[in-house]
């Protein structure tokens, strides 16, 4: 077999690029910007400059180191690139244009997919880290038409989520954020019944995404539920086994 490699690229093996915020948080386990998370390599690269404020006010001056940011991924060898805040998906279009490796930042990119799941008849409830932010235009960028279908809610005014994901304090009480999400997911299901399957739109939310579908009994899928989904397509795998 014949390798190739392309010029610049220092190390190999790592399918999956993931676009980070200029962010300080705890990234644990379940947490899209926690290596540990997935059973196969992935590369992060930090997009400078891309804070938190900029991310949910889907600041459009960032789409430059956005884009330089994936550039560099690319030269490195991944396959297909991410993001680690649902907003990026504001860029989705643009930057899915100009790069030759699939691109796929939001989370909110599976909305098409869970609504087809559903059916016509049924929601999908959306747990958001910001509500008033995941607007018409977001929507749109990420090929959303309508949100007809849709029921969102958001963890802004949660204190436990909103002091270590917006405020930055560098502390997370993992238990307390689980009991802020489980409850605002229990919320959604009790006030909209219609509601066939939860997104979690946040890369910080994976980690309990398994309470979250123990206290409703639906479907979840977030983040790592996109990127497991987009790495094996990327990288098929060979079958062993007997008939």
């Amino acid at each position: 077999m014949i390798y190739k490699t392309q010029k610049g690229q220092v190390s190999s093996g790592e399918a999956i690029g993931i676009l980070l915020l200029d962010t300080s948080v705890p990234f644990i386990p379940g947490d899209v910007a926690n290596a540990t998370t997935y059973s196969f390599p992935v590369r992060f690269h930090k997009v400078e400059g891309f804070t938190v404020p900029r991310a949910i006010g889907k600041d459009p001056a960032m789409y430059d180191r956005l884009r330089a940011a994936a550039g560099a991924l690319v030269q490195q060898g991944v396959r297909a690139i991410t993001g680690d805040c649902g907003f990026m998906g504001i860029h989705q279009k643009k930057l899915a244009r100009e790069l030759q490796v699939p691109v796929f930042l939001s989370s909110l990119l599976q909305i098409p997919f869970i609504s087809l799941l559903i059916g016509d008849d049924a929601r999908v409830g959306i747990i958001t880290a910001d509500a008033p932010s995941l607007d018409a235009d977001l929507l749109a960028a990420v090929g959303v038409r309508s949100a007809a279908n849709l029921v969102i809610a958001g963890l802004e005014d949660q204190p436990e989520f909103c002091g270590f994901a917006i405020e930055e304090t560098g502390l997370l009480d993992a238990g307390a954020v689980e009991e802020e999400v489980v409850g605002v997911a229990r919320g959604m299901v009790a006030q909209e019944p219609r509601i066939a399957a939860i997104l979690l739109e946040c890369s910080l939310l994976p980690p309990y995404a398994s309470a979250v579908q123990r206290a409703v009994n639906l479907p979840v899928f977030d983040y790592i539920t996109m990127i497991n989904y987009v790495f094996a397509a990327v990288v098929q795998q060979n079958y062993s086994g007997f008939m």
